[in-house]
């Protein structure tokens, strides 16, 4: 099997199943006061420097989550139930992911939130000035660090910098983000004042090599968040409930590794992307490469195929034995189109037609050679019908 879609889920990490399974030896709630407890709390707190060591953060801002869509919504619903009464908007860039868009929806739909939608560029990146001239007045703002379908890398030191000058809260959602590009929370939150500016910032563990189940949100120490879950008082306040201290030892440990590889494996990427890329104009000219072609995640082509459906270009090359997809696997197995690639201006027919192909440590040359040539074979075979 060529596995080609590490965007949606990467595989585990030998080093980050190895330290859940010892981690899962230790016995104690990390909330108790007895010596086994205390021990457990020991293990937790050390995986909670090192995550925050990896984020840019402080130990004390990492909440230990099930993932990025939790994090998402604890940062999102918890930051809109603390805002001010006068305040009813939430700046909301087009493309974001739908753990993010449907948070956003509910919130609109159930407690009055206003939407202030922001267009991307047309290679998807969010404009910081257009980002920054719906701020003003808002009651918080969201955005991708990356996008996690066209791969597109924002300016998230200046979304940042816009959110802190018009005094709005920011959270970014760096899940596609981490591991191929530098994820720094205190850089990108600079100066800001208290509560206002980057004040929360999402991860996930599966997108890293750690187990599916694991994750963060990086809360800053001065922002106030309404929890989810009551009950116990754990991290803050922010998530109650007993801590999973294998998990967020597995999580460290990717977390480590992800970094300390970025610099050389997103050089190694970025070539065989650049390979590929040519390829695809060469042996398929009507193909168009999606996103920006200098801001961009090193591992990630979002290619759109004029004629061609791309759940049929899916199909043909899983029947080859090569796993790619067409956008967010939170949307697999739904019939709609790209959201994000109609936020890109086209239409709802041509956003039908792309494929997502996503790499990672796995990946090599001979991956990509056999992707081509079978979805070559594949978007032949679907336009000639």
């Amino acid at each position: 099997m060529i596995y080609l879609d590490h965007a949606a889920t990467t595989p585990l990490r030998d080093e980050a199943r190895d330290a859940w399974l010892e981690a899962q030896r230790v016995t104690g709630n990390a909330s108790s006061v007895h010596g086994a407890g205390q021990n457990a709390r020991r293990v937790l707190e050390e995986a909670r420097e090192r995550v925050a060591a990896t984020l840019g953060a402080e130990p004390i801002e990492v909440v230990f989550t099930s993932g990025g869509t939790e994090s998402v919504g604890s940062a999102l619903q918890g930051l809109w139930r603390r805002r001010t009464a006068d305040e009813s908007r939430i700046v909301l860039p087009d493309g974001e992911h739908h753990a993010t868009l449907d948070t956003v929806a509910w919130l609109a739909s159930h407690e009055g939130a206003e939407v202030s939608s922001v267009a991307l560029d047309a290679a998807g990146r969010i404009p910081v000035d257009a980002f920054g001239a719906a701020l003003d007045g808002a009651a918080l703002a969201t955005a991708l660090v990356a996008g996690n379908e066209t791969g597109t890398v924002n300016d998230a030191a200046g979304l940042a910098t816009a959110a802190a000058r018009a005094g709005v809260p920011l959270h970014l959602d760096a899940v596609a983000a981490l591991g191929h590009t530098r994820v720094g929370f205190a850089a990108w939150r600079g100066d800001a004042p208290a509560g206002r500016g980057l004040v929360a910032m999402s991860v996930s563990g599966h997108k890293i090599g750690a187990p599916v189940g694991t994750g963060a949100l990086v809360v800053s120490r001065t922002a106030s968040l309404e929890p989810l879950l009551h009950g116990g008082g754990q991290q803050r306040g922010i998530r109650a409930g007993t801590q999973d201290v294998a998990g967020a030892v597995a999580l460290a440990t990717a977390a480590e590794l992800a970094e300390a590889e970025r610099v050389e494996e997103s050089a190694r990427l970025e070539a065989l992307r650049e390979r590929l890329v040519a390829d695809l104009a060469r042996r398929i000219p009507a193909a168009i490469v999606l996103g920006d072609r200098e801001h961009h995640l090193p591992g990630t082509v979002h290619v759109m195929l004029p004629g061609a459906a791309g759940e049929s270009a899916l199909f043909l090359l899983d029947q080859r034995g090569i796993s790619v997809s067409t956008g967010s696997a939170c949307q697999a197995g739904v019939a709609e189109p790209s959201h994000v690639v109609m936020a890109l201006g086209y239409t709802a027919h041509q956003a039908r037609e792309v494929v997502r192909i996503s790499m990672g440590t796995s990946t090599t040359a001979a991956d990509l050679e056999a992707l081509a040539d079978g979805l070559v074979e594949a978007y032949d075979r679907i336009a000639a019908d």
